[in-house]
């Protein structure tokens, strides 16, 4: 898709802020929360595992509902400061006030697990509320902002590069840096107070140029009509379902293929030396071992989710040009990558880990290049319907990412449970169906979703639309200068 010869539509400011709003301080928060809040939860308030699943459920089930309602909330109302900028003069402020209550252990909670576990799970549902109402007007601002898609994949590749780079600082370093600061909370409101900075310069900074006039005939549930009822979204749809399996999968997977294949395979061959005799020798043994191969394995994993987005993904947009072309390409590769390891990933272990970065740099930027395919949707219901539904569209690709969340969370377990999969029996005491069942869900599992993928994008339904879309946008480009 060309549009070439346009003049900048985007400022260094503004691509700054739109990559370090939900990408900064606010993915920090994200990150650290995936990471390290069911033990926090678990260890300073009291909540017992079952109880946290329980909330856990509540949550994610109101999270998913949630994104149609914002998405049409979005593009519905009218607000004084713009119907997309407006959210982010006060969506930060209410994260920073969340972020200080979610993680206190307020004196009224004490002696009641009802109490602890209402606190929890409405100060939950409240951060996942406020994730949604700045994430939906935050990927609708951009193509609000310019048509020009060398300008959008840029600013979306430079959002990926923070967002890997800051899941990387919050998931690897929050135990370091909570001894720092002091405790969660004041960690957590810290990156809170970075995202309100953000967003408050992506407010300054961003224009919405490009939104039309509101409908009244055009609201609630017909807006998500127009989007569901062409059979060209639906395959994207899945697609974004697909892609966030794809991402969960690559770094869910690893500890455990890390833990129970290499680790166990690094001290059955220790064991087998005769160099550890008794039961203290053996156990140092054992724990360094698991500890080592952990962290290295995941060293890779990380460097190579970095490199993806900061590095590879930028190439391979200004290569092929199209997101459809760039998910094309790295998921062969990455489909290639992992089958081969499927198959010869035990054969050792730096082998392994240098062809699971491989793998890693190819496939990571996967769940940031959709992105690119939610202003090509965007851009298509605005060609078929005329109506500007960006929220809409960036609400039901928030949707169905969630979805994929929810199947990697779920899914996972429950193939290794399938599998005799036992925790408590450690990595020596695995019988084989529960090694092949670990080796099939780091491996083959998102192999076959990649492979998905590929024929999705294959078969692309959207792309055969880009001439008459940019015809639409060079006309809307030219009628706004002409205004200007």
């Amino acid at each position: 898709m060309g549009n070439t010869n346009q003049k900048p539509e985007v400022t260094k400011a503004f691509t700054w802020f739109h990559a370090t709003s939900v990408n900064g301080g606010a993915m920090a928060i994200a990150a650290t929360i995936a990471t390290y809040f069911s033990l926090y939860v678990q260890e300073t308030i009291g909540i017992t595992a079952a109880q946290l699943a329980i909330i856990m459920f509540i949550c994610t089930l109101w999270d998913a509902i949630n994104d149609p309602i914002m998405g049409v909330i979005c593009d519905s109302v009218t607000p004084k400061w713009g119907r997309y900028r407006t959210w982010f003069t006060f969506t930060p402020v209410f994260l920073l006030v969340d972020m200080f209550l979610l993680f206190s252990n307020p004196g009224f909670i004490q002696g009641s697990a009802t109490a602890k576990c209402v606190y929890v799970c409405i100060t939950y549902m409240f951060y996942g509320m406020i994730v949604t109402a700045y994430t939906m007007p935050q990927m609708a601002i951009l193509p609000a902002m310019t048509k020009n898609d060398q300008e959008r994949n840029g600013v979306i590749a430079k959002g990926a590069g923070v967002c890997a780079l800051m899941f990387t600082i919050a998931s690897t370093f929050s135990t370091q840096l909570v001894e720092i600061f002091g405790s969660y909370r004041r960690l957590m409101c810290f990156y809170a107070i970075f995202a309100v900075i953000s967003f408050w310069g992506l407010y300054k900074t961003s224009e919405e140029r490009y939104v039309l006039p509101k409908d009244p005939n055009t609201t609630g549930i017909k807006q998500l009509g127009y989007v569901f009822r062409h059979k060209e979204v639906w395959p994207v749809m899945l697609c974004w379902c697909l892609a966030s399996i794809s991402y969960g999968f690559m770094f869910t997977s690893s500890v455990y293929y890390a833990q129970y294949i290499l680790a166990a395979d690094k001290i059955n061959a220790g064991l087998a030396t005769g160099a550890y005799q008794s039961e203290e020798e053996i156990g140092a043994f054992i724990g360094s071992t698991i500890g080592s191969t952990i962290s290295t394995y995941m060293g890779f994993i990380s460097v190579g989710a970095l490199l993806s987005m900061v590095v590879l993904m930028p190439i391979f947009l200004r290569t092929f040009k199209t997101g459809w072309k760039t998910l094309l390409v790295s998921q062969i590769g990455t489909v290639i990558c992992y089958v081969i390891l499927f198959f010869t990933g035990r054969f050792n272990f730096w082998y392994c880990c240098i062809l699971s970065l491989v793998a890693t740099v190819i496939g990571a930027m996967v769940n940031a290049v959709v992105n690119v395919l939610v202003n090509d949707t965007i851009d298509f219901i605005l060609l078929k319907e005329g109506k500007q539904l960006s929220g809409v569209v960036s609400s039901v690709k928030g949707f169905a990412q969630k979805c994929g969340n929810t199947v990697t969370n779920s899914g996972m377990l429950a193939i290794l449970a399938l599998c005799g999969f036992d925790a408590q029996n450690g990595p020596l005491g695995q019988v084989p169906s529960a090694i092949i069942g670990t080796n099939v869900v780091r491996f083959l599992v998102p192999a076959i979703v990649s492979g998905i993928i590929i024929v999705l994008m294959v078969f692309y339904p959207i792309r055969k639309y880009f001439p008459e879309i940019e015809a639409m946008k060079a006309k809307m480009h030219a009628t706004g200068e002409q205004e200007a």
